[in-house]
């Protein structure tokens, strides 16, 4: 009789992650999408109930799929600071940075977070695969890029009970960590490494590890956390607390200039509404000269969030420059209704000058009500990001709940 290890390769093209047994017993739907290579939970009961949980107790999601890369040598820094947009060398040891890359033209290639575990060793990790233009990028530099996905398990541990669950499942000092900050922890003979990152906007934590650990690391924490509401949450439920956070999605709210083919669809990090990750006092790197032109030239588009009136979320809606519709003005690339800020919120790629805040502009919302679909146009006010920020998310330490 075959067993689940001999089935052939070409039969199960997608991965599973060191967690994957222990999702599948939770999740209630059966329903998974593809991450990087890995099958992972969409959904394991209701998408509502798994947003709540983020918001009110605490959360497992799993982040194994997450691409991650190690750049080590003694030209590591150098060859990162020539990559990436941000000033590399004032990332101390220790410390975790967001930053994103461009092509030469300015435009963004991909976002992902740096850690700087040593004076010459890095982790980069991605959302999607991006080796082919690391290695090119590091030609004539003395350092080694290589991908590291499957050495390292890896879970994010999100919600406001976030940080009393870890203490009782054994990280002490954990409340000492401030925000972008990374630690190791020894825990039953094994050893964690901890960073205060994630994707929520909420106190939360990452945990990396070597897959060995991962089964007994996931059993003990969901026996700590029993007691704080502590459950496992799929893609749909993290998308909800991302969008009030305000945080932007490869290929939802961007496309990789890598991966666009037709004109105009590339975005630059300035257009995105990352300006701030933008340094141009620091040595040359990639996109810089065509993002200071830009800079110069003022924004022709922005990326901003906008308030829309009513409940029905602005869903792929076109914007328009008045009620009639006369005249489009952007796209929403993110929609929901906030269940938290009971607000209808929205990401949107507006034209200059109707980004600028406070401005308005009108969305063109279409419904499908038991199969009939019925049209509004409503009024939508560019305003301030993230729409959620709770202050417990760089609390420290936080308060025990």
């Amino acid at each position: 009789m075959s067993t689940e290890h001999s089935v052939p390769h070409f039969l199960k093209p997608l991965l599973e992650t060191p967690f994957h047994a222990r999702a599948r017993a939770l999740s209630q739907h059966d329903s998974y999408v593809p991450w990087a290579g890995y099958t992972t939970v969409d959904v394991f009961t209701s998408a509502e109930q798994e947003y709540f949980a983020i918001r009110n107790a605490s959360t497992l999601y799993d982040i194994t799929p997450m691409v991650k890369y190690r750049v080590a040598g003694p030209d590591a820094e150098r060859y990162l600071n020539h990559l990436v947009t941000r000033d590399v060398r004032k990332l101390r040891v220790g410390r975790v940075s967001y930053v994103v890359w461009c092509n030469d033209d300015g435009h963004i290639i991909d976002d992902g977070t740096l850690f700087r575990l040593g004076p010459n060793d890095f982790r980069v990790c991605t959302a999607e695969r991006q080796l082919d233009w690391l290695l090119d990028s590091a030609i004539g530099f003395d350092v080694v890029v290589e991908e590291v996905t499957e050495d390292i398990a890896a879970l994010s541990m999100q919600g406001p009970t976030s940080c009393y669950i870890l203490k009782r499942f054994g990280l002490e000092g954990i409340e000492t960590l401030k925000p972008f900050e990374l630690r190791d922890f020894t825990v039953r003979g094994g050893t964690i490494m901890v960073s205060r990152t994630g994707f929520t906007g909420d106190l939360g934590y990452e945990l990396w590890m070597h897959p060995e650990h991962a089964l007994t690391t996931w059993d003990e924490l969901m026996s700590a956390g029993q007691t704080r509401g502590l459950r496992a949450i799929g893609s749909q439920a993290l998308n909800m607390a991302r969008i009030e956070a305000g945080f932007l999605m490869p290929n939802v709210d961007f496309v990789s200039a890598e991966h666009t083919v037709r004109i105009g669809r590339d975005r630059t990090p300035l257009e995105l509404g990352l300006g701030w990750l933008v340094e141009f006092d620091k040595p040359h790197y990639t996109g810089r000269r065509a993002l200071l032109a830009q800079q110069r030239r003022g924004l022709s588009r922005l990326l901003v969030g906008i308030d829309v009136e009513g409940n029905k979320p602005a869903h792929n809606a076109l914007l328009y420059r008045d009620r009639d519709g006369n005249h489009e003005v952007g796209s929403v690339m993110s929609a929901l209704w906030s269940p938290t800020c009971k607000r209808n919120l929205a990401l949107a790629i507006i034209d200059a000058p109707h980004h600028a805040m406070g401005s308005t502009v009108w969305a063109d919302i279409y419904l499908n009500r038991e199969l009939v679909w019925e049209r509004r146009m409503v009024a939508a006010r560019v305003v301030e990001r993230p729409f959620f920020a709770p202050d417990r998310r760089r609390l420290t330490p936080p308060a025990d709940r």
